[in-house]
């Protein structure tokens, strides 16, 4: 077999799916909103099930996290995110404004295109099959070939749930060869409507440059900046359980801490209690040296333990480790701690006050998260209220680790795997993506009013009044008046 034959093989596969979701969509469009949402229940009753055997093989798999926290996450797609959706409108006539006399109708884009992440390949599957299905779209996946034995399983489980349910099974579908190639077809084929795009900055721009309408996320570096309101010990123990949470594979998990120097010790005596580590100088240049590889983040460390990665980097680091710490005052492309690292590593950044915080965080969005998240742990409604209104991030997490409270887990933001970045991060939007980005909504309006216009009779007779009253004297019009008189009585006679 040559490399051509698959390319080959894996494109015809992509077309088929394409088939015979497009198929299967057509049926979907024609169920009722009870029956979609017994589907759509049936697929979370079935996903909750399985929870924690996929994760296993998500990292049996692809070696990233830990199997406790991908089962979290599995859950929270099939928990967390159905309850959110499962009374929302999504057929028919959504809302109808009777003040206004207009009616929104819900019609699905029809094929999406879904393009999942080796770092969360079980919990997304799951997540965009259900915000698929309950709009009455169907999706055809394209897995990361490192993760394709549990995604296929995943779409399985999802497919099974479908058919039992009374549902068209093709309208989710995975790829068993998945090649760049075939994911390009996916993606600008005819028979493509949408694409859900989670994945590198390399796959967010090819879906954006296929031509067909895209939702894509830009990567996170999200820095967290500690106040010297902030009640510390709270803040060092939601910043580090959230940074942990399957080892740093969720891109809203904190990169950087920016602490206030009023209260840097107190910030440095609880990273200790809680497991961090901080290197000194030469463990921070082993550290790294192996964050990047190629000038790109090293993907051996990504999803892997403190301990594993301090193993690697040739350093050692007491029993219990949790986080690898590094006090850092530079940031830019060239320096591995002020990027973005998937994984349980940390900068340390001092600043003087909110406003040099302010600086700092910023600079480091635009190092490579720009319009992602920002978390703050501070207790002065004026200095949070700058960092929202100032800082080029779709989502500001206040007291709360950015992992959970930028997904919405532990925030009132819409619960979701797929954060957009907005303009910011050159995406189409900046919010949690749900259910209601994968729909038209069509309106039918009634007539209110009729529309003012002026009179143009009227206003006609007054230009030629106008004009002839500019024209033709007094005694004129009294000579014409008299002529016009003259001849009516000549008439009668």
């Amino acid at each position: 077999m040559t490399i051509e034959d698959k390319d080959l093989r894996s494109i015809q596969e992509a077309r088929e799916l394409l088939r015979k979701a497009r198929t299967a969509q057509k049926a979907l469009e024609s169920l009722s909103q009870q029956k979609v949402d017994a589907i759509v229940g049936a697929m979370a009753e079935a996903g909750e099930r399985e929870a924690e055997r996929l994760a296993r093989m998500a990292v049996d798999e692809t070696g990233f996290g830990n199997a406790a926290d991908k089962k979290t996450k599995n859950l929270f797609a099939v928990r967390t995110i159905y309850s959110a959706i499962k009374d929302m409108k999504t057929v028919g006539i959504i809302r109808k404004d009777e003040a206004n006399k207009l009616w929104e109708i819900a019609q699905p884009f029809g094929v999406i295109c879904g393009i999942v992440p080796s770092t969360n390949p079980t919990s997304t599957t799951m997540y965009k099959a259900l915000i698929s299905i309950k709009t009455r779209n169907a999706i055809v996946f394209s897995p990361h070939p490192s993760a394709l034995a549990c995604t296929l399983e995943t779409a399985r489980i999802m497919q099974s749930a479908i058919e039992r349910a009374g549902g068209p099974k093709d309208a989710v579908a995975c790829m068993t060869e998945p090649t760049m190639e075939a994911t390009q077809e996916l993606m600008k084929s005819k028979l493509s409507d949408l694409i859900l795009a989670t994945g590198g900055t390399p796959m967010v721009r090819s879906a954006y440059s296929s031509g067909k309408p895209a939702y894509g996320v830009g990567p996170g570096n999200v820095p967290v900046y500690i106040h010297q309101s902030a009640k510390v010990k709270e803040a060092v123990r939601r910043i580090f359980e959230s940074k942990t949470f399957d080892y740093g594979t969720i891109c809203a998990s904190e990169q950087a801490i920016v602490t206030d120097r009023a209260v840097k010790t107190k910030v440095m005596e609880q990273i200790r209690a809680n497991g961090g580590y901080l290197l000194n100088p030469e463990e921070k240049s082993k550290v790294a040296s192996v964050i990047l590889a190629g000038g790109r983040l090293n993907p051996n460390i990504v999803g892997r333990s403190a301990a594993h990665i301090a193993e690697m980097a040739g350093i050692a680091v007491p029993a219990g480790t949790r986080v690898l710490v590094a006090e850092e005052t530079e940031i830019g492309k060239a320096v591995p701690f002020s990027l973005e690292k998937l994984c349980p590593i940390l900068a340390l950044y001092t600043c003087d006050n909110w406003r040099d915080g302010c600086l700092i965080c910023t600079k480091l969005l635009e190092n490579g998260g720009l319009g992602h998240s920002l978390g703050i742990h501070c207790e002065e409604m004026d200095v949070i209220e700058a960092f929202g209104l100032e800082k080029p991030a779709s989502r500001i997490i206040v007291n709360a680790g950015t992992t959970f409270g930028a997904i919405g887990a532990t925030s009132g933001i819409f619960p979701s795997l797929t954060l957009g970045c907005g303009s910011y991060g050159h995406n189409i939007t900046s919010d949690n993506v749900g259910p209601m980005h994968l729909i038209n909504i069509k309106r039918v309006a009634f007539g209110l009013r009729e529309m003012e216009l002026e009179n143009r009779v009227d206003q006609a007779a007054r230009q030629v009044e106008s004009k002839l009253a500019a024209e033709i004297s007094r005694d004129e019009v009294k000579d014409i008046i008299r002529k016009v008189l003259e001849e009516i009585q000549a008439g009668h006679s």
